[in-house]
């Protein structure tokens, strides 16, 4: 992935307020560059300033001099196929190093109000069913990052509008994801 200091919030236009904003739209990026249909993927991130401090000559081969306060995404080994996510990060411990993480997941999600059609009394694989065939899904790409002091922010990324402008970002909108994250740094 390139350094990228010149990220913008995707539906403003205007520069990312924060560098977990700007990691995770760049991040966002780079899983759109693989398309879509892929396994999730997890990203521990460093922090530039500790980098240049602790290694000068990796952060000047990786090009951190050019955003000295930003973060560096670094993928992680492939999560392994089958895996409940769940589980997965519930096994994570991570390196003082890392000063966040993120994870991209792809997933299905129902609009606002859909809830309320949902079957009673369902099980699990009745409700991934329902989701799955009902008639206002829409296929997301959700990049989640979390830093170890609790920052949050998602960028989500709808396959039907698959294009940078129309990514959405916020740091509330999937709070389990971000959670679930959260619990890798405890």
């Amino acid at each position: 992935m390139s350094d990228s200091p010149d990220l913008t919030n995707a539906a403003s236009g205007l520069p990312a307020a924060t560098p977990l904003t700007r990691a995770a739209l760049e991040i966002d990026e780079h899983a759109a560059t693989l398309g879509w249909d892929n396994p999730a993927r997890l990203f521990a991130l460093v922090d530039n300033a500790q980098m240049r401090k602790a290694n000068p000559r990796l952060a000047t081969q990786l090009g951190l001099d050019e955003n000295p306060t930003g973060l560096t995404p670094v993928e992680q080994e492939e999560i392994p196929p089958g895996t409940e996510l769940d589980r997965f990060l519930g096994t994570i411990a991570w390196p003082d190093g890392v000063v966040g993480c993120a994870l991209v997941v792809e997933r299905l999600m129902l609009p606002p109000g859909a809830e309320s059609s949902r079957p009673k009394n369902a099980t699990e694989q009745e409700i991934n069913d329902w989701v799955a065939t009902h008639p206002q899904r829409q296929e997301v790409r959700i990049t989640a990052a979390v830093l170890r002091d609790g920052a949050r922010e998602i960028a989500l990324r709808l396959r039907e509008k698959d294009s940078p402008r129309e990514v959405l970002t916020g740091p509330d909108l999937v709070p389990n994801l971000t959670q679930a994250l959260l619990s890798t740094f405890q």
